[in-house]
């Protein structure tokens, strides 16, 4: 969750230094009203809150995302939560106005150094200007099924995402299918945005640009451990690399 609050911070105020970043009590917001969704997050923070305070705080969160321009996600790691909030969760969330999106998987692990990268299909570059940035917005818009327009909105003309992320595409024939980044938080390598065109899924690509990128990022800032949050569907990839799950995670969307 820290890990969240802290990378989420510098992505969203990278696409809007007036972002909505605040910390309240129980509460991170950190909202860019990007058509970008993922950059408009609100997460929930006690520690072992009990089923009346979780409800409380999904209200509050229900409440400052009706207020938003944009759609955007809460995320709840559901290891945060106290033992009877988790098996009241999605009925909680619900009477909150929320509808579970998705699911996930927090994984973190002392894994680095990785052994450099390599796969017969592709070749890497880094991430260094807006036709890269493009490429990369529209692997994710695609992986993800959202318009190509609302990827681009997340990362093009980005100085953060050129510089400070370790961030890499996999080029097939030349032509961009795959990426992934690192950018180092609180002592940590923090994976962020990794995607595949799926047109080119179960070949290996996203492994493969996932240890580029924590290579690369490990070799530049000679950091140890990582941590990542993963969607249901790249759950399998990551322990192959050296990550353990360590709790399940859940996006919640204002319901329609």
């Amino acid at each position: 969750m820290e890990q969240l609050a802290t990378v989420w911070r510098a992505m969203v105020l990278d696409r809007d230094p007036g972002a909505d970043v605040r910390d309240l009590p129980g509460i991170a917001v950190r909202w860019a009203e990007s058509r970008f969704a993922f950059w408009n997050c609100v997460t929930l923070t006690d520690a072992e809150a009990d089923a009346g305070l979780t409800e409380k705080r999904l209200g509050q969160a229900a409440d400052i995302m009706r207020a938003k321009g944009r759609a955007g996600y809460l995320w709840v790691f559901e290891d945060l939560i106290g033992a009877e909030a988790r098996g009241t969760l999605r009925e909680a969330a619900g009477r909150a106005g929320l509808a579970h999106a998705f699911s996930g998987t927090g994984m973190a692990g002392d894994l680095l150094p990785v052994p450099a990268p390599a796969h017969p299909d592709l070749t890497f570059v880094r991430v260094g200007t807006d036709e890269h940035l493009r490429a990369y917005a529209e692997i994710n818009a695609r992986a993800y099924g959202m318009p190509l327009e609302d990827g681009r909105d997340g990362l093009v003309g980005s100085a953060l995402w050129k510089t400070e992320v370790h961030a890499y595409l996999g080029l097939r024939d030349g032509v961009p299918v795959t990426c992934a980044g690192t950018v180092a938080a609180d002592g940590r390598l923090f994976v962020v945005l990794v995607a595949t065109d799926p047109r080119w899924e179960r070949r290996g690509y996203g492994e493969a640009v996932t240890r580029k990128a924590l290579y690369e990022g490990a070799r530049a800032t000679g950091l140890t451990r990582a941590t990542l949050h993963a969607t249901a569907a790249g759950a399998p990839v990551y322990p192959r690399i050296g990550f353990e799950p360590n709790t399940p995670l859940h996006f919640f969307a204002v319901q329609s």
